[in-house]
């Protein structure tokens, strides 16, 4: 063992070597592992990104189709308080039609015999009249009958408004038109 003459050491010059080819060797490994990290962290990130935003895209469909379903809903629901709003002013409108009519027909004393000449031009003149018990008059020849009961005057009234009637519940303009 002899190693140092005259104080050096023989192999410093080779653990030396050896050291810095060590430092070498784990600064190139260190070195790698960070571009390993690095791409790795960069693949992760990617990868993240890439679910997020096909998240993103799944939640915006979802959202865009629950939103059109409650569009929908809403549109539904709507239209159907609407329809129920005309059906109660159309009810309203019927009810107080026939009241008037009723006055009308009870005020004028030639209402009933004009009703009665109405259905012998319509049925004959063997036509048997008798009283309607809603007001008004029914008419009735052999396998045919006529109705001139105010419900039904009132009805066919209504009726001969057509598409008209609908506009008696549409807003007002302002200058007094309705449906504009």
């Amino acid at each position: 063992m002899t190693g140092r003459a005259g104080g050096t050491d023989a192999l410093a010059p080779v653990r030396a070597e050896l050291l810095r080819a060590a430092r070498a060797d784990a600064e190139q490994a260190l070195a790698e592992a960070h571009r390993d990290a690095e791409h790795a962290l960069a693949a992760a990130r990617a990868e993240a990104a890439a679910v997020l935003d096909r998240a993103v895209r799944a939640g915006t469909e979802e959202g865009r189709k629950a939103a059109a379903e409650a569009v929908g809903r809403a549109t539904r629901a709507a239209r159907a308080r609407e329809l129920a709003a005309q059906g109660e002013a159309y009810a309203e409108l019927c009810h107080r039609v026939a009241e008037r009519v009723r006055e009308r027909y009870e005020s004028e004393p030639g209402a009933a015999e004009s009703l009665a000449r109405r259905a012998r031009d319509l049925l004959g003149p063997d036509a048997r009249i008798t009283a309607h018990p809603d007001g008004g008059l029914l008419a009735t020849a052999p396998g045919r009958l006529v109705d001139l009961g105010l419900p039904a005057l009132v009805r066919h009234g209504l009726d001969r408004l057509g598409p008209e009637a609908g506009t008696l519940w549409q807003p007002d303009d302002g200058e007094g038109r309705r449906g504009g």
